[in-house]
């Protein structure tokens, strides 16, 4: 049986932590930035980690246990 394969743009969003947590980046960061205040870009500046209801949805496009 063939290998199984990630999803592309799965691995091009998530990394894992050292503690096997999945990290993500914020959305709506990328355009039409002028109308969003400073305080509002800086958050969206940060990693976060995805949502425990995700993480299992991620793991499976990863190909992760």
């Amino acid at each position: 049986m063939p290998k199984m394969k990630t999803k592309s743009s799965a691995k091009k969003r998530f990394k894992l932590t050292g503690t096997g947590k999945i990290k993500r980046k914020h959305a709506f960061k990328s355009h039409i930035l002028t109308k969003k205040s400073k305080k509002r870009k800086l958050k969206l500046t940060h990693d976060t980690l995805v949502h425990k209801a995700d993480v299992s949805n991620v793991k499976l496009m990863l190909r992760l246990k």
